[in-house]
């Protein structure tokens, strides 16, 4: 029994590669533009004066009015927050850690998490307020 191989040549077409390859540029482009840092709607408080700090070795860690605890964006408790500035600290000792709370925050809220920095010993803190 033979069997007959049909052997057709396959061609790819060439002449719209570039036109692929510049679509894919531009969407790996805008796609390594979107900020992907999540935030919690909070009322800043204001200041009279303020000190910019720089964006790299940051954490943010959000109390809002029902006292919620939130670490760069996500929700979390007290427990998670001490584990995660343990090991920021053991990688990266000049890490600085953000605090931001609503205007209306009662300070109770607020002295929980800076009673447990206090414990960590950690001295690189800043609370984020609104530039008047």
């Amino acid at each position: 029994m033979n069997i007959k191989r049909d052997r057709k040549r396959f061609v790819v077409p060439l002449n719209s590669m570039s036109d692929v390859a510049f679509l894919l540029l531009i969407f790996i482009m805008l796609v390594s533009l979107i900020n992907y840092r999540r935030e919690v709607k909070i009322e800043y408080p204001e200041a009279e004066a303020a000190k910019k700090t720089n964006l790299q070795n940051n954490m943010e860690i959000w109390v809002d009015q029902a006292g919620s605890l939130y670490l760069d964006g996500e929700a979390c408790d007290i427990q998670d927050i001490e584990n995660s500035i343990i090991s920021a600290y053991q990688e990266a000792p000049d890490t600085r850690i953000h605090i931001i709370a609503d205007r209306n925050t009662h300070f109770e809220y607020v002295n929980r998490v800076l009673q447990m920095l206090q414990l960590l010993q950690y001295r690189v803190v800043s609370f984020v307020v609104k530039d008047a």
